[in-house]
């Protein structure tokens, strides 16, 4: 029995896909309601990435974080803050980002809902949310003593109130 090669950040390099589980996955076609709903989020979050004040953020777009050997995503978007990444490097980040934005892509659903989540789970990313551009729907999440509870859904123009474990005991959020 052959022994399973899996491929590298060095071999992703030579493509523009990503690295996903030790197999490097064909990025889909950018839709218009993806590349729309990326660019609405980065509008409303760039405040905090003008660089003028101490501390803010790195808000980047289809920005690629090498969390692993065999784990090289490119997500939608992501951000670090400045006090953990103070300077952008060449190539991709090997710092885990602060908080993810993933944009559900057609035929891309498991690699979006399941596998980056996981991963980000895994590398203690704080927060992250998944997107549904096609539904205008929103999941947010935050890590919780290794836990990954919902803190806030939103559909449509509506926010929904939603309860999370904070240290031990639950809070309701209202949106």
């Amino acid at each position: 029995m052959a022994a399973i090669q899996h491929e590298t950040v060095q071999d992703l390099l030579l493509s523009s896909d990503e690295l996903i589980d030790g197999e490097i996955v064909r990025r889909p076609m950018t839709r218009a309601r993806h590349a729309r709903a990326q660019s609405q989020v980065n509008r409303h979050l760039g405040t905090f990435d003008d660089g003028a004040r101490p501390g803010g953020w790195w808000i980047l777009t289809e920005i690629s974080v090498a969390y692993e050997a065999h784990e090289c995503p490119c997500h939608d978007i992501a951000g670090w803050r400045r006090e953990r990444l103070p300077r952008l490097p060449d190539g991709p980040i090997g710092l885990p980002p602060d908080w993810v934005c993933e944009i559900v892509s057609p035929g891309h659903e498991k690699k979006d809902t399941r596998s980056i989540p996981l991963l980000l789970r895994r590398h203690r990313v704080p927060c992250d949310w998944v997107t549904w551009s096609e539904h205008r729907a929103l999941v947010a999440y935050a890590l919780d003593e290794g836990e990954r509870p919902v803190v806030a859904t939103l559909g449509g123009r509506t926010a929904h109130g939603c309860r999370r474990r904070a240290r031990g005991r639950s809070v309701a959020r209202n949106g």
